[in-house]
């Protein structure tokens, strides 16, 4: 593949990913594929992870479906307190230094569902989510409960090659305390051909690292994501991730960046639009409410302490929602949102 030029940006070739093959019975070719990873670009992708293709597509299709409806029927779906439902246009600001708007895609949050008079439905991020009506897209609310549900056992998968990358016991994520009871948001995405253009602060989505331990993400075949491994560097340079079918593709949160006490870094990351309608799914990884995210004891010595202060998870992915969502309240009084064009 060749350049890939949008006005106003500098991108050089496709990055090129390693790739973590989950059938693969030498876990340690796994491991050390893993880790150059990890240590390279904080990208790579996931293949043979037990999710039908067949199965993907009618996701993307059911995604589809609810992003096609018209505005005014979204926005009765708009997003709670507890970041479940709908999100329009703008709604979301990742680079304020470079962005002149929100971002220039719309998305769905699903996260794990309680009912609301379960006791865990007080945790911030636990609770009921907010489903279009069975009627209204039948299948719909079926269709991604599965999908949370596969995509979990795909997220804990990986944490298992992860903590073995970082000379922890296998099962160091399983725990009760960390992945055993996680915080796993599913995110439908959909940008819908803006062009972007970075000279004059338009992205479909703004520069930034997520926020959380890994995310895994599944993407249609038009291009838009690009990498910078090089955060620090003036100018920065940015670099195309190619589709691949059937993939998901991984990228290192900042929550396992301050665990592994900078071992580990995770990657800026952003996604230009070029006229085309694009569809992705992000799945985000956290460990518990409860965890206490503080550096792992094989990532820190006398000679390199750690330099991350320990913080309780919720607490960290409270500030981070709240740092780059508009208010609740501006939708009472009108948000201006881009024409609706569905």
């Amino acid at each position: 593949m060749g350049n890939h030029s949008i006005e106003g940006v500098e991108a050089k070739e496709f990055s090129v990913l390693n790739c973590i093959d989950l059938s693969n019975p030498d876990i340690n070719n796994s491991v050390s594929l893993l880790k150059q990873a990890c240590l390279d670009s904080g990208f790579f992708y996931v293949v043979n992870h037990g999710i039908s293709q067949e199965f993907m597509d009618e996701v993307f299709s059911q995604s589809k479906r609810l992003f096609k409806l018209p505005l005014s029927q979204k926005m009765k779906l708009l997003r709670n307190e507890k970041h479940r439902g709908y999100t329009p246009v703008l709604d979301e600001l990742l680079d304020p230094e470079n962005q002149v708007h929100g971002d220039y895609k719309e998305g769905y949050y699903i996260g794990v569902e309680v009912a609301g008079d379960d006791p865990e439905a007080q945790k911030p991020f636990y609770g009921p989510n907010v489903w279009p009506a069975e009627d209204f897209l039948p299948g719909w609310r079926e269709t991604m409960e599965k999908f949370h549900r596969e995509t979990i056992k795909v997220g804990k998968a990986v944490a298992r090659i992860i903590a073995l990358a970082l000379d922890l016991d296998v099962d160091f994520f399983d725990k009760p305390e960390m992945l055993g009871e996680a915080i796993a948001t599913l995110r439908l995405l959909h940008y819908a051909g803006q062009i972007s253009n970075p000279s004059q602060g338009i992205y479909g989505a703004g520069a930034h690292s997520d926020f959380g331990l890994i995310t895994l993400l599944a993407t249609d075949d038009v291009l838009g994501l690009q990498i910078c491994r090089d955060k620090d560097a003036k100018p920065q340079t940015w670099e195309y991730v190619a589709p691949l079918k059937g993939s998901f593709i991984v990228n290192l949160g900042d929550m396992l960046e301050r665990w592994s006490n900078g071992v580990f870094k995770s990657t800026l990351h952003r996604v230009l639009g070029n006229e085309q309608d694009r569809y992705s799914i992000a799945y985000f990884l956290e460990p518990s409410h409860d965890c206490l995210v503080e550096c792992l004891p094989t990532c820190k010595s006398e000679t390199n302490p750690p330099k991350f202060p320990p913080i309780v998870c919720r607490d960290y992915m409270n500030q981070r929602y709240k740092d780059t969502h508009a208010d609740l309240k501006t939708y009472n009084g009108g948000l201006n949102l881009p024409a609706d064009t569905s």
